[in-house]
């Protein structure tokens, strides 16, 4: 193993994958603007903000066959004395990311969300801030977050234990009624204390309730589930007994209500991505300052939503999740939060023209702000003969149409003034993003420049290394011989100059530390790519001689084919069942087909199991224990059957064995009992989760206690994989798993048979042999180990797409962690979810790590193969990155992006965690495994 390549390699392909976030999703904030506030008086004294997590609009809408409701009350006040609409919220659709677009009014960019729920990784402004006092109840993960950022003590937490949040809980609405039952307390208090009681009856004042029940329920239950329909009418009730309560307290008049959620949910029980089950939230606002229910236009916008919930009668007025935080501003008359983007609705206003002009004006300022402050940034980091600026708020524009519209209103034609604000703000709005992505084109060319020259350093070092062709050219060679020295002379100097020219660019324009590793990385890639120049000639001399060049395109054309075939995986699962079902066939080219038609057909069979995987469904499923079941029973008896066909073992390797088995044994009792204790709503059992956490870390040592004879020690690691894999399992994932192991104990038998020159039998072949197969001469590569490179990425994707729960990055069920934790934890769960993925991948890996010790290949030749294969489709995905269309399409291109980066740098760590997994021993096990060998 070439430890120098891994190590520059995984460090290459992180500045790749960390460069997705500085090019589309850099941080939006920018300080030093001043407040904005209206000089006029608002209509109402306090807000009320209700956010129901998870709350999807469909069902939140939704009316039954027998036209009843989950939610009589607020439908009611949509019916006659509120405003009611779609609040269409922004990938990423989480929970932090929601409530910062709904409180703060700007779209977090999705590494906050890596960063932590509680803790802001920027300070940043927001609703709660500005307002005299703030009160809020409800989950420990959001309510640090708005508190923590406030200037002064004037922002209050009200919150439950994390431990609440338990997913196997009985009854999940009661996070709900906590929340309901502590405004009620926190009320009756108010009476009793005065203090509390005036900073009550002050003015700007906002009540907030988080109200987690019906996200808990989701992941828990499913959207469709009757605890998360019934978790609505627990909803809508408390939401009623707080406002009687809030308006008798009050009794003025002057208290203005908002009811939203940060996010929807999809129908397995996610959220994350961009499907419109997630983007699609309900809006409905109603009390001081608010219109009541209107009949709806001729020319309003309808999607048939409005048929299907029973709500044409009654206008519809949607918003975009950021306009909530300046409608709340407006409504108390408080300064908008000085980083929001959103736009004032005024539909849902209820006051005279001048003022809505008035406050859509104190918004657009405030976004002038915000733009002029972006704008001197990027002059400031940009030098002048190159700075581009944004021609639609050029100064002396920006000046003119503020005039214009102080001019209208000073006449009172306050429509026309509205209608020129409105224009301003969207022109401040393309400005804030022209500079968002201002550096977006050159970030974006310095990294494919990088990507090309990683692969073209990675392809020299195979043709130059791992191939004959630099051999038999050696009159090409000689002849650059006597200039060498003075072009690479000249080529240092080039490349040095380049870097030194881009460095002082970047020094000038005082760019981010970030700027310089994406710039000057393509300068030293192409360095390292170029320094063996002569590669290139050597090969079209070669080409020449053989006269390969049809023969040269039609590889590259199966090659294209083959990668697409990887690419379009991604996109169509059922594309890896047809590949499946090809790779099965191919035995039928070879010498195979004659003289191992058993194997053949072994192989052709396992390949159509595994096929079978990609077509089932990915989502939408549910929790069956019986397929777990089926799939532990299955293991037990491939267990059994390997006790008595492998071939005759020590005493001590043959009890581990039988260890191994009755693990898996305990692991199926582990998700029986689990499940049944679930379906109780008992939760969890304590010795059932203590079971678990001892099985998984139980089988990362087991390996190290046999063997390294080659089959010994897959066996072993294969057994030790699948007991966690299965307490992981929530429906036919253990099946796939098992008719994985199948095909890779049929591939790496399949690829020692086309191995006609292997000294060794492979019952006795040890994973010993990789030391000297690195140390003497190896064999060259041949066109075989290329297929054997695109089989390992194949079936690394197969692994990973084939389990039938990662179609997409939100894809994943939270069931799947239930033997483990119940208790929400989003970093634990989220590394099970993890190994859930790498399981698969690491039996895959393991495999091929055998298979290139059987070959006499050393590791790095197909290591490169593997990376260049890899690369190629992650350029492809680089190029397919999206910020414009619909969110479910941007939030998919930039999955596939993470997803196949993420796989890069997994193969990676695999290849390394795959050799330790397969050759770390006891110094005991290794002497007894000699004396086992020469046996």
């Amino acid at each position: 193993m070439n430890w120098h390549l891994i190590v520059v390699g995984f460090l290459v392909h992180l500045v790749l994958f960390y460069s997705i976030f500085d090019i589309y999703f850099t941080s939006p904030l920018v300080h030093g603007m001043a407040p904005q506030i209206s000089s006029l008086a608002p209509p109402a004294k306090r807000l009320v903000l209700f956010v129901a997590d998870g709350l999807r609009a469909d069902k939140f809408y939704q009316v039954y066959e027998d036209g009843e409701t989950k939610s009589p009350y607020l439908r009611n006040i949509i019916q006659n004395s509120g405003t009611w609409g779609v609040s269409h919220t922004r990938v990423p659709t989480e929970s932090r990311p929601g409530h910062v677009a709904l409180i703060a009014g700007f779209y977090e960019d999705v590494s906050a969300v890596a960063k932590g729920w509680k803790e802001n990784p920027v300070e940043f402004d927001s609703v709660f801030n500005q307002s005299r006092f703030t009160w809020s109840w409800g989950s420990p993960d959001i309510l640090p977050m708005f508190s923590k950022g406030a200037t002064g003590n004037h922002v209050f937490t009200s919150m439950y234990p994390a431990e609440s949040e338990d997913f196997a809980g009985s009854d999940l609405a009661k996070l709900d009624l906590w929340v309901f039952d502590e405004v009620q307390n926190f009320i009756q208090s108010a009476r009793q204390n005065q203090t509390l009681l005036n900073k009550l009856k002050s003015d700007k004042v906002v009540l907030f309730l988080h109200l987690l029940g019906l996200d808990t329920n989701g992941h828990a239950h499913k959207p469709y589930s009757d605890e998360y329909l019934e978790n609505i009418k627990v909803v809508d009730s408390g939401v009623e007994k707080t406002v009687k309560l809030l308006e008798e307290f009050f009794a003025d008049g002057q208290t203005a209500y908002v009811f939203t959620a940060d996010h929807g949910m999809t129908n397995w029980g996610s959220h994350g991505a961009g499907h419109p089950s997630e983007t699609l939230t309900p809006l409905l606002s109603w009390g001081a300052g608010v219109n009541k229910a209107q009949q709806p236009n001729s020319d309003d916008y309808q999607d048939g939503f409005q048929q299907e919930w029973k709500l044409s009668h009654v206008k519809r007025c949607d918003v975009n999740q950021a306009d909530i935080a300046p409608l709340m501003s407006s409504l108390i008359g408080i300064a908008y939060p000085l980083n929001s983007v959103g736009i004032l609705p005024l539909d849902y206003i209820n006051n005279t023209d001048q003022y809505k002009a008035e406050n859509l004006l104190t918004n657009a300022l405030q976004l002038v702000a915000q733009y002029e402050k972006k704008e001197s940034l990027m002059k400031a980091t940009t030098l002048s003969v190159f700075f581009t600026p944004f021609k639609l708020l050029k100064s002396s524009r920006k000046v003119d149409i503020l005039r214009q519209i102080r001019t209208l209103m000073s006449k009172e034609d306050y429509q026309a003034s509205i209608l020129l604000t409105k224009k301003l703000m969207y022109h401040s709005l393309e400005g804030l993003n022209y500079y968002q992505t201002y550096d977006r084109f050159f970030l974006g060319t310095s990294v494919v420049m990088g990507y090309l020259g990683w692969m073209a350093y990675v392809l020299q070092l195979l043709l130059r290394e791992h191939t004959t062709i630099t051999i038999m050219q050696k009159t090409t060679f000689n002849k650059f011989t006597n200039s060498s020295l003075t072009v690479q002379k000249g080529r240092r100097i080039i490349f040095m100059t380049i870097g030194l020219v881009v460095a002082l660019l970047l020094m000038l324009q005082s760019s981010k530390y970030m700027y310089y590793v994406y710039c000057l990385l393509p300068v030293m890639l192409w360095n390292k790519a170029t320094q063996h120049y002569q590669v290139i000639y050597d090969v079209i001399n070669y080409l020449s001689l053989n006269h390969w060049y049809l023969m040269l395109i039609g590889y590259c054309i199966i090659g294209a084919v083959s990668v697409e075939i990887l690419v379009l995986s991604f996109f169509y699962r059922e594309l890896m069942s047809v590949g499946l079902l090809g790779i099965g066939l191919f035995p039928l080219m070879t010498s195979l087909r004659q003289s191992n038609k058993l194997l053949v057909f072994f192989w052709m069979l396992s390949c159509g199991v595994v096929a079978v995987f990609p077509m089932l469904p990915v989502v939408e499923r549910q929790s069956n224990i019986n397929l777990v079941m089926l799939a532990g029973f299955l293991m037990l008896l491939s267990s059994v059957l390997c006790v008595y066909l492998r071939p005759s073992q020590d005493r001590t390797t043959t009890l581990i064995l039988i260890i191994q088995i009755l693990i898996i044994g305990v692991s199926m009792v582990i998700v029986y009992t689990t499940s049944s204790s679930l379906s109780r709503k008992e939760g969890t059992p304590w010795y059932n989760q203590v079971l678990s956490w001892t099985i998984l870390f139980t089988s990362l040592v087991i390996p190290s206690l046999t063997s390294r004879l080659i089959l010994s020690r897959l066996l072993h690691s294969v057994l030790s994989l699948v007991a966690p894999f299965l307490l992981l399992s929530t429906a036919h994932e253990g099946l796939f798993c098992l008719a994985l192991c199948y095909l890779m104990f049929f591939w790496l038998v399949l690829e020692y048979k086309l191995s006609n020159d292997s000294p060794s039998k492979l019952h006795t072949m040890t994973f010993d042999e990789v030391r000297i197969i690195e140390e003497t001469n190896p064999r060259y590569l041949q066109l075989a180990d290329v297929r054997r490179g695109f089989f390992f990425v194949f079936f690394v994707l197969t692994s990973f797409f084939g389990t039938g729960n990662i179609a997409s990055i939100n894809s994943f069920d939270p069931a799947s962690v239930y033997c483990f934790l119940t208790v929400f934890n989003p970093f634990v769960m989220g590394t099970m979810l993890l190994c859930k993925i790498m399981i698969p991948m690491m039996m895959v890996t393991c495999t091929f790590h055998a298979i290139h010790i059987t070959q006499q290949v050393p590791t790095k030749s197909l290591f490169l193969i593997v990376l260049l294969m890899s690369d190629l489709m992650a350029l492809q995905f680089f190029f397919m990155v999206r910020d414009t269309g619909s969110w479910l399409e941007i939030g998919t291109s930039i999955s596939h992006y993470v997803i196949v980066m993420c796989m890069i740098l997994f193969i990676m760590l695999l290849l390394v965690v795959a050799k330790l997994f397969t050759t770390a021993t006891f110094p005991w096990i290794q002497w007894l495994s000699r004396k086992t060998h020469i046996q």
